[in-house]
């Protein structure tokens, strides 16, 4: 989300929060006659303007749980999200993340499930995550989680092929693309390997997630 428009909707959010609050409080000193007027004024304050608050606050939300800065929140993302950012980094993340089509969300854009309720089952395992962090990971130190660290499942190949169709002329004659076509496609072999496309991320060792 462009940063302006995230500016206005944290206003939008503020404003409405204080136009509710500020209609609650004039009801509560003047305990005003419950005419038409009162009526709806109680409407704003009990039902528009709250429901505004949650509406935006949740976007504004949303939308910072898919910048990268929200996952480095985690300590133990820190080497992570650190290469990503390092221009002299040739790790797959990185490389990625220099391509302005990622940008700040490349975590996000990697890993989302783009499934037809990706939004919804990111967000889950995202929870999930977050779980993990709190009842595993938080007391440890960095260099005690890395090896410890690791994907709830395979990284699937469909991901990659939101940007690489893998179903132009060129990918075919990649030698290794066109003996291992139906493996790829299965999910047989990881185009994210380290015999393949990888190292993803770095770790303590140098080997890959």
């Amino acid at each position: 989300m462009d940063l302006s428009i995230s500016n206005i909707l944290v206003s939008l959010a503020l404003g409405s929060a204080a136009a509710a609050a500020a209609i609650l409080v004039w009801f509560i000193v003047k305990r005003p006659p419950l005419v038409w007027s009162t009526k709806i004024a109680l409407l704003l304050g009990l039902g528009v303007f709250p429901i505004a608050t949650a509406a935006t606050g949740n976007v504004v939300g949303f939308q910072h749980t898919m910048s990268r800065q929200f996952c480095s929140g985690c300590h133990v993302m820190e080497p992570f999200t650190d290469d990503v950012a390092d221009p002299r980094s040739f790790t797959l993340a990185a490389r990625h993340s220099r391509n302005p089509s990622f940008g700040d969300h490349s975590c996000y854009a990697c890993h989302e499930d783009y499934g037809m309720f990706g939004a919804v089952t990111t967000k889950l395992n995202g929870m999930r995550h977050v779980y993990e962090y709190w009842t595993r990971f938080h007391s440890m130190s960095i260099e005690e989680a890395l090896p410890q660290i690791e994907m709830f499942k395979p990284y699937p190949n469909k991901n990659c092929m939101q940007c690489h169709s893998t179903q132009v002329p060129t990918w075919y004659r990649v030698p290794e693309h066109a003996a291992l076509d139906r493996e790829v496609r299965n999910g047989e072999v990881s185009c994210a390997s380290a015999g393949c496309h990888g190292p993803i991320h770095p770790t303590t060792d140098g080997v890959p997630l």
